[in-house]
């Protein structure tokens, strides 16, 4: 046997945390089994329907604001079953996997204690903290900058020591685009990028008929 296969390799959907003035990244964090399903909701955004007012032609006012639903697993109880090669994972189950994304919806604690020292020695305006840029990953032809929206997890089974064996993880990702960053910020330059990408699938579908409809006109 020479061990090959032709089975194609399947790659791990996952999130990049980016820099967005450098494009360093930060932190790159790869599901340990791809979700199932991937749900998408656009809500269109026109005008010319407002409410109390006659319709008009529909025009476009912005990019539609597309949210993404997903269901991560995360298991540890195969590593269990060889100790000697998984000693994190004895330690401390799957916390460590978890506490990496619970980490995207909290800013540093170093950024924290800074914003207090700056409030204690009397600074008139203190700035949000900005967080890095968030990139949701989704095979190659599918990489948009997001914002989490909604974060759960449900902890599943746990080990002697109560660590956290097997969870699943909820995300939905509001998916920001030049509306949101503008064209300059290079999300807002990978958004652009998502949508050509979107272009191009479309187009590569071939064009329908009216015959296809029953029609010989309009």
């Amino acid at each position: 046997m020479s061990g090959y296969s032709q089975s194609p390799r399947v790659l791990k959907g996952g999130l990049i945390l980016l820099d967005a003035d450098s494009a360093q990244v930060q932190k790159v964090i790869a599901l340990q089994y791809n979700s199932d399903t991937l749900s998408r909701s656009l809500q269109v955004q026109t005008t010319g329907a407002e409410a109390g007012r006659r319709s008009e032609a529909v025009r476009f006012t912005a990019p539609a604001i597309e949210t993404i639903r997903l269901e991560a697993e995360i298991d540890a109880t195969d590593h269990l079953e060889f100790p000697d090669q998984h000693e994190a994972v004895i330690a401390s189950g799957i916390a460590p996997q978890l506490a990496q994304l619970e980490l995207l919806a909290h800013p540093g604690s170093a950024q924290l204690l800074d914003r207090n020292r700056q409030a204690q020695a009397g600074t008139l305006e203190i700035a949000p903290i900005e967080a890095p840029l968030l990139l949701f990953v989704w095979g190659r032809k599918r990489i948009v900058p997001v914002r989490i929206s909604e974060f759960a997890i449900v902890e599943e089974a746990f080990d002697p020591l109560l660590n956290p064996i097997r969870a699943r993880v909820t995300l939905a990702l509001r998916v920001l685009s030049v509306e949101d960053l503008g064209f300059a910020h290079r999300g807002g330059g990978l958004f652009i990028a998502y949508l050509q990408a979107r272009e191009k699938l479309a187009a590569s579908v071939p064009a329908g008929s009216l015959s296809a409809l029953g029609l010989g006109g309009l």
